[in-house]
């Protein structure tokens, strides 16, 4: 196995493009949630149809993920790439020219569609590029530590932009995208046309059972915050995306050609990387979610001031591709991954005693602190999620990996919100602070039971 992380020239310009792609997706889901309470005074959007515009991505991004990851690997990684992120740039354009809710929820919808194919390609590139060992561990840490910027200083540039206009949110994207689809039709490697399936076919069945059973629960999901408000939908959503989960892992254990070859859940090191992954990013979206409304809606900060106040939590984006591959080198990455859940754990247990007029520097631990733990966790699952994987599938793992963390982005958003909601009392400043304490403790339960999961990675590993 090769020791050395050294790359190319040309190998350091595919990871730039690749990494480009995960920046966009990152930043263009922060800009939007910047810009939301302007777009939706401008248009004049409902309470309900300006959740959706944020829900419709999630929906899109977590039901057609699992799908998306496959078909990198049956269709081709490079042509997948490519369409999609065509795709995704088209769609972002729609966005900006909406003219009503709908046009942006369905352009949202599409986009993150869109996502769910390019980014597991994108991943499943680097995963089949880069020699394993050292230099993929090293790509892949700068790929999550690139999108995991992209998020932080998304939230600035929305801002910014939206200053500008907040049509520029959706542009901006398809100007920075163009470049990127220029110089990945140029850098990414053509790759042989993928075997055609043999007699079985390509298993439509499956596909089509796995993607509804992933909207549904999705969907869900998402609905949640609404609490009692129409709770027999989303109790008959989620029982309906369990059921279409039992015909889907009826229909591959039957299939020639499955979609998914369910033995891959056998990989538990995988199955592990996963639910941490899932637990992970639930947290940490749930916890910058519920302070960004504690700033905005109690404290009366501005979106620009709100997004400058967060950007500390950027610093994964110098930490990730700088610092954690040395850590990771040296002490192995589960002992890395454990010491990110123990550094959430504090940065948001440090935030729950949050007062009405706390300073800045009171809050500036926590906002540091989760910024690198999600450095030192969120890489390194990528490579316990993909290291034990043949070639064959690294598609279908990047894309049960990005499943699994979207899942964990609606559920921790949506359970924070849920639980803002029940403690919201009546609607006094007082009642209000004591609603974001209460859901505070959501992302609090998530990292800790996180790290019970890394533990036991740590564990049957000896520390490497």
């Amino acid at each position: 196995m090769p020791t050395t992380t050294r790359m190319s020239r040309r190998a350091w310009a595919l990871l730039l493009v690749l990494c480009g792609t995960i920046f966009l997706e990152g930043g263009d889901v922060a800009m939007l949630a910047v810009a939301l309470p302007t777009i939706r005074a401008d248009l004049g959007l409902s309470t309900g149809t300006a959740a959706w515009v944020m829900s419709g991505y999630v929906l899109g991004y977590a039901g057609f993920t699992l799908l998306g990851g496959r078909s990198a690997d049956l269709l081709g990684r490079r042509r997948m790439f490519l369409t999609w992120l065509v795709v995704f740039l088209a769609f972002s354009a729609l966005g900006g020219l909406a003219t009503d809710g709908w046009m942006l929820v369905v352009a949202r919808f599409v986009t993150g569609v869109a996502a769910a194919f390019m980014t597991p390609a994108a991943m499943s590139i680097i995963t089949t590029s880069y020699r394993e060992g050292p230099q993929r561990d090293r790509a892949l840490l700068v790929f999550a530590g690139v999108g995991a910027g992209g998020f932080s200083l998304g939230l600035v540039i929305g801002g910014l932009l939206t200053e500008l206009g907040w049509r520029w949110v959706f542009f901006a994207p398809v100007v920075f995208g163009g470049v990127i689809l220029a110089a990945a039709l140029r850098l990414i490697p053509a790759e042989p046309r993928p075997a055609r399936p043999g007699t079985g076919g390509y298993d439509l069945a499956g596909a089509g059972s796995a993607a509804g059973a992933m909207l549904l629960l999705a969907y869900g999901i998402v609905r949640l915050e609404h609490g009692g408000d129409g709770l027999a939908l989303t109790l008959g959503s989620l029982a309906a995306g369990l059921a279409l989960v039992a015909a889907f892992i009826a229909v591959e254990r039957r299939a020639r050609t499955p979609l998914i070859r369910l033995e891959i859940f056998r990989k538990a090191a995988m199955v592990r990387a996963d639910v941490a992954a899932m637990l992970f990013l639930g947290a940490f979206f749930g916890f910058q979610f519920i302070v960004t409304l504690y700033l905005q809606e109690l404290r009366g900060w501005s979106s620009l001031q709100t997004a400058i106040a967060l950007i500390v939590m950027g610093c994964d984006a110098v930490l990730a591709p700088l610092l954690t591959p040395r850590l990771v080198r040296r002490y192995g990455h589960a002992r890395v991954i454990f010491a990110g859940f123990v550094l959430a754990i504090v940065a948001y247990g440090l935030f729950l005693p949050v007062g009405m007029g706390w300073p800045y520097l009171a809050m500036f631990p926590t906002l540091l602190l989760s910024g690198m733990a999600f450095a030192l966790a969120y890489g390194p699952l990528t490579i316990a999620a993909t290291e034990a994987v043949g070639a064959e599938e690294q598609g279908l793992a990047g894309g049960l990996l990005y499943t699994f963390t979207q899942f964990g982005s609606a559920v921790g958003i949506s359970a924070a919100t849920a639980v803002y909601g029940l403690a919201g009392g009546d609607g006094s400043p007082r009642a209000l602070l004591d609603a974001y304490r209460a859901a505070l403790a959501v992302p609090v339960v998530m990292v800790l039971v996180g790290a019970a999961i890394a533990a036991v990675g740590l564990r049957r590993r000896g520390g490497g």
